[in-house]
């Protein structure tokens, strides 16, 4: 679904290890930003975890996209969702526990695991 947008060579590797692997590091910026989401490293992390599900979404609406359209739909959702919280929580009016929450999902359905 993502392209490896410079975070390392995607050549050895599944699109869904990518995926993985771009969901962990944001997420795990995201944790160790804090709660609140406020400052400098904070924001880093929201603007990071908005521009891969940017990504994610324009991906999905791709026509090569081969997902099922419901399980697309279903995604893009949660792409909008988790772009309008960031900015959200970028102006002060939120948290990121929603967002990190969302990404553990994902990850866990890129593992195979989403029904845990």
């Amino acid at each position: 679904m993502v392209r490896s947008a410079g975070y390392g060579s995607p050549l050895a590797k599944s699109p869904r290890e990518v995926e993985y692997e771009l969901f962990a590091r944001v997420t795990r910026a995201l944790q160790s930003a804090g709660p609140s989401g406020s400052g400098p490293k904070a924001a880093q992390a929201i603007v990071d975890n908005n521009y891969l599900w940017t990504e994610l979404a324009a991906d999905l609406a791709g026509p090569e996209n081969g997902l099922p359209e419901q399980l697309k739909g279903q995604l893009l959702s949660l792409a909008m969702f988790s772009i309008r919280h960031g900015n959200r929580v970028l102006a002060g009016q939120g948290d990121v526990s929603a967002l990190i929450d969302i990404n553990l999902n994902i990850m866990k359905g890129l593992r195979g695991r989403g029904g845990e």
